[in-house]
Order: C-alpha cells, then sequence, then structure tokens
C-alpha cells in the first residue's frame, strides 16, 4: 500500500513510518516541523535502509492539501497523526487546539474524498472516555463530556469522521491509544518535546539528564494504591504496529467504522513508573509532590481484547523495556 502519515515526524509517526516500511508499505510524510525536527527523517531511512517521500505542509492550509492530493493521486491510505496533544496547554490555549485539531482533520477528509481516497486511520485518545466509571475501559465504554479541549479534539474528530463514513464510501478506523511511552531499539528515534515536557516518560529522562531540576508528580490524593495517578502506559512501538495491522483489516470490517482501544490492559502509577525506571537503569529521579493539574483524571487503562481478536495484535513491550529504550534516546540524544 502507499500510505500517507501526516505528522510523520513527529514521535508515533515517525515510528510507524518505520513498521510500515518494515512490513513492504510505501510511506509518504507530511509534516510541517512545528512538532517535529527535520533530522528525524534521516534517521527514520538509516534505520530502514529506504528513501521516505516527505512534504513540509501545513494542514490547515486547504489549497496545500488539495495540491498534494492531485500530486499523489494513488494513495491507498491515510493515517492521520499531525495534532497538538498537551491536555495542559489545551486548557490554556483552547482556540489554538479547535483551529488545528479540526480544521486539519476538515481539510484533509475533503481532500480524500475529492480524490476518491477511501481508508482513513485516525490517531484518538482515552481521554475521549473521560473518567470511566468502570475499569479496564471497552471500547462500548460510553464517550463523556472531555475533561481538556485537547479530549474534545479527538471527541469531535471522532464524531466527524463517522458523520462522514456515513454519506460517503469513507472506511475510518479510530485508534484510542493510551499512553505511548519509549523508543526504537535503535535509539535513533524516540520522543523529542518541544520546550518543556507535557508527558511523564520525557521529563523524567531530562531530569535524570539534568535538564530538569525535579519532576513534578500531580497529585498523590488520588483514590489509587499509592495516591498517584493511574495510566496505561504503552511502547511507541507495539503502538505503531496497531497501525500497520489496521490496514490488513479495512478487507475486513463490516461497517464504515471501527474502533480499537490500543493499550498493554495493565495500569501502573506514576510512583510505580518512577520506580520502575530507577529499577531498570539504576538511577534515581529526583521528584516531589505538588497539586493536582488541570483536565487529568484519575484513573484510566485498557481492555485491549478487541484489537487482539480482530486485528491479530498484542503488545510485545514490558513497561521495564519502555523505560530502559527511553533513557538510552535521551542519552544519545543529549550524548549523557
Amino acid at each position: 500500500m502507499k500510505v500517507l502519515v501526516t505528522g510523520g515526524l513527529g514521535y508515533i509517526g515517525s515510528h510507524t513510518v518505520v513498521e510500515l516500511v518494515n512490513e513492504g508499505h510505501t510511506p509518504l510524510i507530511i509534516d510541517n516541523l512545528e512538532n517535529s525536527e527535520l533530522a528525524v527523517l534521516d534517521r527514520i531511512e538509516s534505520i530502514t535502509g529506504k528513501k521516505v517521500l516527505y512534504k513540509n505542509i501545513d494542514l490547515r492550509d486547504r489549497s496545500a492539501v488539495f495540491s498534494f492530493f492531485k500530486e499523489y493521486s494513488d494513495v491507498d491510505v491515510v493515517i492521520h497523526f499531525a495534532a497538538y496533544k498537551a491536555v495542559g496547554e489545551s486548557v490554556k490555549l483552547p482556540l489554538k487546539y479547535y483551529e488545528n485539531n479540526i480544521g486539519s482533520l476538515v481539510n484533509l477528509l475533503n481532500a480524500m474524498e475529492a480524490s476518491n481516497v477511501n481508508h482513513f486511520i485516525f490517531s484518538s485518545s482515552c481521554t475521549v472516555y473521560g473518567q470511566a466509571k468502570n475499569l479496564p475501559i471497552l471500547e462500548s465504554t460510553p464517550v463523556v463530556k472531555a475533561e481538556s479541549p485537547y479530549g474534545n479534539t479527538k471527541k469531535i474528530g471522532e464524531e466527524i469522521i463517522a458523520d462522514a463514513s456515513k454519506s460517503s464510501s469513507l472506511k475510518g478506523i479510530l485508534l484510542r491509544y493510551f499512553n505511548p511511552i519509549g523508543a526504537h531499539p535503535s535509539a535513533k528515534i524516540g520522543e523529542l518535546p518541544q520546550g518543556v515536557p507535557q508527558n511523564l516518560v520525557p521529563f523524567i529522562t531530562q531530569t535524570v539528564a539534568g535538564i530538569r531540576d525535579q519532576l513534578s508528580v500531580f497529585g498523590n490524593d488520588y483514590n489509587t494504591a499509592d495516591g498517584s495517578a493511574v495510566r496505561d502506559y504503552i511502547h511507541v512501538v507495539d503502538l505503531a504496529r496497531a497501525h500497520v495491522d489496521s490496514i490488513n483489516y479495512f478487507s475486513k470490517m463490516d461497517g464504515n467504522m471501527e474502533v480499537f482501544n490500543v493499550g498493554t490492559g495493565k495500569g501502573s502509577t506514576v510512583l510505580e513508573v518512577i520506580d520502575a525506571f530507577q529499577e531498570s537503569n539504576n538511577i534515581t529521579v529526583p521528584y516531589k509532590i505538588v497539586d493536582r493539574r488541570a483536565g487529568d483524571v484519575e484513573a484510566a487503562y485498557a481492555d485491549n481484547s478487541k484489537i487482539m481478536e480482530l486485528l491479530n495484535w498484542k503488545p510485545l513491550y514490558s513497561l521495564q523495556d519502555a523505560l530502559k529504550s527511553a533513557w538510552e534516546w535521551e542519552k544519545k540524544l543529549r550524548k549523557v
């Protein structure tokens, strides 16, 4: 397949491009470099040994998106990553998130329809469930009012894709990620946050590398084993493979849309992740407990039985594997 990957130089996108090449697909990358670096393209090509086509396009630019599809009319599948993703930032800058995440999606779907490209994989999020009443979270768990503007853009995005699939030949697969962490085993690509990290693991690795003074643990008064928030942490390579496996599922779909949780099925508290990092890498993480962060939920982890059954996918990497790879990536990046 020829697969367009928007945001393909970003964290999850770059790992997915590698897995696509490994499976014999031909990826094309669109990325405006707002939250990524062009050097990632060289690293992808170094890992795969293949040249990958890249275009610097902002998906908010409707004419540029339509021009791309005119030039590359033989795209078979679109995997859409390009979006802002920080919960905390979205609370402070909601309009920025709606303009980018929703506007880009609409432009992309319009261009696909005009070019008769009908297979779409959407980078969604477990944030659409909010604080689920029952754990683990099933795909049938009700989608609720979002806790943050970021979460709301994912919820609205899913609704847009559902409506579009009802009125056209579009087939959509929505992958609701839990918490991706880790880096490629080569340590050539990994999470590369711009400015202060919004996610736990890169903040841990930057703290240990001496870039940050101390890690802040947001809350120790949740109703969890140790009072810190619970998340389902999945290795980014396992997550990337879920996208490749989704491509093969299009031919088996009964309807026009399918939803899959992508997680390990196990929840870990923030303090457990810190302990696991320290044990896996034999290093100390300086941290302090601070107040809860706006927009955060107490606990979320997946029931992943549906994706394991229908896509024949399963997580291959442990939490410790992911934390080791994250630290190897940070050390290589910072020359620690």
